[in-house]
Formats: C-alpha cells, structure tokens, sequence
C-alpha cells in the first residue's frame, strides 16, 4: 500500500466503474477493487462517482430506512479498509444528516475513519431527474481537508452553476473534484466541458471530472472522465464505455497547482457513440436483470438486423436467439437478407411460417368482418402473430424479447400494439431511422472495442440500401405511409428534441407546413402506443418517456 502524501504532491485516481444499483455488497467489492488497483498505480486518493455504494439513480429506494441503514453499514466497512495505509477514497452515498435530512453525499474516508462530507446543493428536477423527489439539498460546501491538500467535491449538478464553486473557492479549495452520474446523450459532452470550463475560468483552479460507466434502465452513463487544468485546456481524458483507474499527479508550486497534460485521443464519431450506448444498455439491462439472452424476429430490414448486431456485441452470440416469422408477402431478398444477417453474426436462426396463424385468425373473425374489405386490420393481425409468437417462445425458453421498432416509427405510431411493440427492452427507440442507416454502415466497417461479435460486416448492403418495408401487403413500402424518412426526421427533431411549434418548424425545414401538420397530428395521436412501449436505451437530449411527458390527451394545436 502507498503511504500518505506529500505536501507537494498528490496523486489522485480516477475510479470510472460500473456499479449496480441496490447491490451495496457487490458495490463494496467493485470499489475495494478499485482502490487496490489505484494503490499499485501509486494513487494517494480514490474518487469514485456519485453514490457509487448504492448505485446511481437510487430513486425510490432511498425512501426505505432498511436501504439507508444498510448504506451506512457499507461505509463503515469501507472506511475500515483505510486503516492500513493505502488510499483514501471519496466515495458518493446516500446520507442522513444530523438534523434528519436525507441527502446525496460524497464522503471523504481516510485513516479507518469518515473525515469529512459534504452533501449535494443543486438536485437536478428535469428531464430525467427528481431527486427533490428523494432527497433534501445540502449547504453549499467547504473544502474537504486531506493529508495537507484542501479539496473542493461538487457532486455532479453542482458543477453547472457558479455558486458551490465560488464557495469552495472562499475556502481555500486548491482543486475542484466533481464525482458524477451523468447519463449519456449525443449533446451532453460539449455541455459537460463547457460547465467544466466556466468553474475553471471564474476559480482558476484545476478540475477532476468522473463519471460512472454502466446501463440502469434507460439510461446509459458513459463515463468519460476527464482533468481539466486551470488554464481550461484538457490535461487527461479517460477512454468511454469502459471502465477505468486512472492515476493523475497534482503538484503545487509558487502557490499553484497543475498536472502536466497528456496526449488526447479525438473523440469517438457519433455512429460510434450510438452504437456503444446500445451495446452497454442492452449488456447491463439483460445481465443485472438475470435474462439468460434475448430473442428477436428477423426480418431481413435494417431495423431488425441492427438489433441483432447489438445483441451479438453486447452478450454474445450464443446468448441471440432470431426467428424468421415469413407471411405470404415476405419477400424472397428478406429471406435471403435475414438468413446471411444471421450467417454474418453466427446467430441461431429459426424460420416460423405465420400463415396459419393468419389463416386461424381470419376464420375466427370471418363472421364478424363480413361485407367488410380488409384493411389495416388485416396487417395488424399479422404483427401481432409475429408478436405472440416471439412471446410464446420467451415464455417456453426463458430469453427476453427484443423488439427493434425506431424512433422514427414509434414518434408517429407506426408501430403495432402487441406486435412489433412488444418485447422487454428496445435499442433502437430513441434512434432516428436515418441515424440507423448511418450506424448500421458505421458497424459494417468498424468493430468496437468490447464487441462480442465478429469482425466485418454484420448485414448486407442491401439490407441498408433496398427500401424499408413492414411488408404486410403486396409490394408495401414505408414510404406508402410515411414522408421520406430525411424529411419525417428532420421535422420530428425540430418537433421533439428542439421543441418547435408548428410554424417554426415550417420554417427552418423549408418542408410544406401540411406536411409538418401531418407530422405533428401524427406525433401527437401516438402518445397512447409510446406509453405501452417497452424501455429503451436513451440516445438523445429528448428521449420519451422520463424526458418528454405530454399528455395523452390534450387539444394543443402545435
């Protein structure tokens, strides 16, 4: 074990893990590994991320005395391992205050004791996040004295206002250490650094950024840790999607303190952060839920094939179950196209004709469809066959059902309630599908670090080429239904992710306003299907659900 550190020196270790909401024991585990990690790297401190005992978000669980209770038990157990020598760690938790209140902390730990807290100011209540819900906010902090150094801890949303900053300043903080459970989204890491660079420009004082690195439901954290020097330029960023101990030296001189700055790796391109975030939400979704894999319906489109990429990266390709569930209007290329998907990826892959389930369902509801053309109906009958017998198979086998719809589809409802809707889980559903064109041709080319499944291509390229078809008619197309899909996107981004009305978003897609009332009257009517939707892994900065809440029912002209 390393000893205590200079007055000089301090060498501070980044702990980007992966922790398990609600396994405390386990949590304890992964955080014991870390600190011996970071003690063979020489570290003198540990700083683990928010609530990285219990497990980010805790949500309701913090409400129950026994889960508060057992959180305290787990830092006295932790605070006893610094008794002999090693690092010290600060660590987040949930926390009890003296007065009763119930509070997001980051605990300082040294010498087998607690020897400092501070609790969470700013408790974000937006988009994601309630945890005015849970939790009762602390004072704004002081620093946190440790082995001569005068630490300043913002725990997470307290790094994006100027105020708890300005306060640790005012006590003589040297430098600012921010453990966070920031989720993923294509615009947070910009906004990140931004914030990061405005606390460092008002104190001018060097900044420690971690973040955990793991799926919890819809959310996806990405860790992306990073050290920010004084002057506001990057010293370090730690790699994302994995995890990581990484040791950074602080020295002081003449009364500041710096880091020398390391090489920095550009950033990742979008498609690959996409598809990383899908890979690590359906991995943690499926493993911490106890699901021994998934089965999904391979249909030889794009959507389905990329969902069993996903699928093959992220659990292997023994853990993907796909069936082929072909109707009289399943065209010969969807055959071909599913059975080399399934090939390209080493996949099982079953064939299950539902035309006797059509055949089954158009008997029985025969007298009651008389003198009535079929219709819709028709088509949603075979969706749902499709659907129950994906389930029927989950139930007999035990595999959780993938369902692949987009978010293209399910913003205006073209999607089947208790057919391609159904399922446990669902990796595309905050993913445009223009921006499944483009991650789909990003994987063919590339193979991410961590994929479990092959090298090379995983679809044909006529899977992404040929035009999509849900192909429940005769020579159906989706753009039968729907505007092209540059054009549905680019409107339903205006209209979902940028919040614009009706006009406003006539006007900055140049596209005809009826066909952006069309879009709007569409998104509207199909808040009732995205309600009976299955979770989904978060990609955007408005993913619905916990991000966009609107009524289902309400007479909003847009």
């Amino acid at each position: 074990m390393t000893g205590p550190a200079s007055s000089e020196r301090l060498t501070l270790a980044l702990c980007q893990i992966n922790p398990w909401v609600g396994d405390l024991s386990g949590n304890l585990e992964r955080l014991r590994a870390a600190r011996a990690e970071a003690a063979r790297l020489g570290a003198e401190l540990v700083l683990a991320t928010e609530l990285a005992l219990t497990g980010y978000p805790p949500e309701d669980l913090v409400l129950r005395d026994s889960f508060m209770a057992q959180a305290r038990e787990v830092v006295a157990t932790l605070a006893a391992d610094t008794a002999d020598g090693g690092p010290g760690v600060i660590v987040g938790v949930p926390w009890r205050s003296e007065a009763g209140g119930r509070h997001n902390a980051a605990l300082l730990l040294d010498n087998g004791a607690i020897a400092g807290m501070v609790f969470k100011h700013h408790l974000p209540n937006y988009g994601v996040f309630d945890e005015k819900r849970v939790f009762d906010p602390g004072p704004k902090p002081a620093p946190l004295i440790f082995r001569g150094w005068r630490l300043g801890v913002m725990i997470c949303e307290d790094m994006w206002f100027p105020d708890v900053a300005a306060a640790l300043v005012a006590g003589g903080a040297e430098i600012l250490l921010v453990p966070n459970g920031s989720p993923f989204d294509l615009e947070k890491t910009e906004a990140r650094l931004d914030h990061a660079r405005a606390r460092v420009t008002e104190s001018g004082l060097p900044l420690v950024y971690v973040n955990q690195v793991c799926g919890q439901d819809e959310l996806v954290f990405d860790g992306a840790s990073f050290v920010m020097g004084g002057d506001g330029a990057l010293r370090m960023t730690v790699a994302p999607w994995r995890e990581a101990v990484s040791p950074v030296v602080f020295t002081r001189k003449d009364g500041r303190v710096d880091t020398p700055a390391q090489p920095i790796p550009p950033p990742p391109p979008v498609a690959a952060d996409i598809y990383q975030a899908m890979v690590l939400g359906l991995r943690d979704y499926v493993t911490k839920n106890g699901f021994p894999g998934v089965i999904l319906g391979l249909s030889g489109g794009i959507d389905s094939a990329l969902s069993a990429a996903v699928a093959v990266d992220a659990l292997g390709a023994e853990r993907v179950w796909c069936v082929m569930m072909p109707s009289p209007y399943t065209s010969a290329e969807s055959l071909e196209d599913a059975a080399a998907c399934a090939r390209l990826l080493g996949t099982r892959l079953d064939t299950i004709d539902i035309g006797p389930a059509m055949a089954a369902f158009g008997a029985m509801l025969e007298p009651h469809f008389a003198g009535r053309a079929a219709d819709i109906t028709e088509e949603n009958l075979q969706s749902r066959a499709r659907g129950l017998t994906l389930m029927a198979l989950s139930n007999k086998f035990g595999p959780m059902v993938l369902s692949t719809g987009n978010k293209s589809e399910m913003s205006v409802g073209y999607a089947t309630l208790y057919g391609d809707m159904c399922g446990g889980y669902s990796v595309l559903k905050d993913v445009y599908k223009t921006a499944v064109f483009a991650v789909s041709r990003w994987r063919n080319a590339n193979h991410p670090e961590g994929a479990l499944g092959p090298e090379g291509p995983v679809m044909p390229e006529r899977v992404i080429t040929k035009a999509p078809s849900a192909e429940l008619r005769p020579d159906q197309k989706d753009e039968d239904s729907l505007p092209p899909y540059v054009d549905l996107d680019r409107v339903l981004h205006l209209l979902i992710e940028e919040q614009r009305g009706i006009a406003a978003a006539t006007a900055e897609s140049g596209l005809p306003r009826p066909l952006v009332e069309r879009v709007w009257t569409l998104l509207q009517r199909a808040e009732y299907k995205r309600r009976q939707a299955p979770p989904g892994v978060k990609i955007s900065a408005l993913a619905f659900g916990r991000d966009r809440r609107y009524p289902i029912t309400h007479a909003y002209g847009g």
